[in-house]
C-alpha cells in the first residue's frame, strides 16, 4: 500500500527532462525502513481512524525524509557515498542534480498532502501541513543539522546534544506519528499522548542510530560503519559511552510505550515499532 502510494506520487521517469526524475525516483524507491510513513499510518489507526485517509501524509514525511537524507550525504555536509546500500544520489547523478531532486521531493511532499487528502476537514489538513512544514525547517531538521555541523570536533554539552537530535531527527518522527493521530480524528487527549510517544521514539531512534554507526555491519544498515567517529560527530556514544546509551535508548522506548498506557490493542503496532526501534541491527 505504502510503496504503491509513493510510487503514485512521483513523477514518470519520461518526463522532460528525464534526469531530475530519475533521480528523485532513484533515492524514494531505493528501500529503507519506512519508518516514518508507518507509524503515520499506526498512529491514525490507534485513534481508530482509517489508514487510507493519513497516505498522503505518510507519503509527504517520507518524501521529506529522502530529501533530507539527498542533502545530507552531499560533499559539502556529511560527504557519504553510500545510502542504502547503493552509491548516494550525487554520485549517480552528481551534485546539481542531487540537490535539485532534494528540493523537488520537499515541494511535491507538501503537493501530496494537500491535494491527496480526502475526507478530512480544511483545518486539520492545514494543522497537518504546518506541522510537516515546521519540523522540515527552521522548527526542526535544518537547525538541527546546523548544529551537527558546527559541532564536530567539539565536546558539546548534553543539552546541546539533545538539542541536536531532537530537531535533526526527532521532530519529523515525532511530527509522523501526530499526524496520523490528527488525521484519524484524535481527541486533543491522544494527540498529547501521541506526541509524547513520538518525542520518545524519535529519540531512541536517533540513539540507536549512533550506536549502530560504531557497532552495525555496512552490508546490514547500507551506509559507510563509523563516519560519525571519523567526522568527530556529537553522539550519545562519544558523549556517554556504548552502554550508557543502550541504557538511554531502551528508557525512551519505555516512556513512549508508557505514553500509550490509555491505548488499547489498536496501539500495539506503535508499541512494537518503539521495541523494534532499539533492536534494530540495521
Amino acid at each position: 500500500m505504502l510503496d504503491t502510494a509513493l510510487e503514485e506520487c512521483l513523477p514518470p521517469e519520461d518526463r522532460f527532462p528525464e534526469v531530475i526524475f530519475r533521480a528523485m525516483r532513484y533515492s524514494v524507491l531505493n528501500g529503507g525502513k519506512r519508518l516514518r510513513p508507518v507509524l503515520t499510518l499506526a498512529a491514525c489507526e490507534a485513534v481508530g481512524g482509517d489508514p487510507e485517509v493519513a497516505l498522503p501524509a505518510a507519503c509527504a514525511v517520507e518524501l521529506i525524509h529522502t530529501f533530507s537524507l539527498i542533502h545530507d550525504d552531499l560533499p559539502a555536509l556529511d560527504n557519504d557515498d553510500l545510502r542504502r546500500g547503493k552509491p548516494t544520489s550525487h554520485k549517480v547523478f552528481g551534485e546539481a542534480i542531487a540537490i535539485l531532486a532534494g528540493d523537488a521531493l520537499l515541494a511535491l511532499a507538501f503537493e501530496a498532502v494537500t491535494k491527496r487528502t480526502k475526507g478530512v476537514p480544511p483545518e486539520v489538513v492545514l494543522e497537518v501541513t504546518r506541522r510537516i512544514a515546521s519540523a522540515a525547517g527552521i522548527g526542526g531538521m535544518a537547525v538541527g543539522q546546523v548544529v551537527d555541523m558546527i559541532s564536530e570536533g567539539k565536546q558539546i554539552p548534553p543539552e546541546t546534544l539533545e538539542f541536536m537530535h531532537t530537531n535533526k531527527t526527532g521532530l519529523l518522527i515525532q511530527t509522523s506519528v501526530v499526524a496520523g493521530g490528527l488525521l484519524g480524528g484524535g481527541t486533543p487527549e491522544q494527540i498529547g499522548a501521541l506526541s509524547r510517544y513520538g518525542q520518545k521514539v524519535g529519540l531512541a531512534f536517533q540513539i540507536a542510530d549512533d550506536i549502530l554507526d560504531i557497532e552495525g555491519e555496512q552490508e546490514r544498515i547500507g551506509k559507510t560503519v563509523g563516519s560519525d567517529l571519523r567526522k568527530q560527530k556529537a553522539t550519545y556514544p562519544s558523549l556517554y559511552g556504548i552502554e550508557k546509551s543502550k541504557e538511554l535508548a531502551r528508557l525512551a522506548a519505555d516512556e513512549a510505550i508508557e505514553a500509550l498506557r490509555a491505548f488499547d490493542h489498536r496501539a500495539d503496532p506503535l508499541r512494537a515499532l518503539a521495541c523494534f526501534i532499539v533492536e534494530r541491527q540495521a
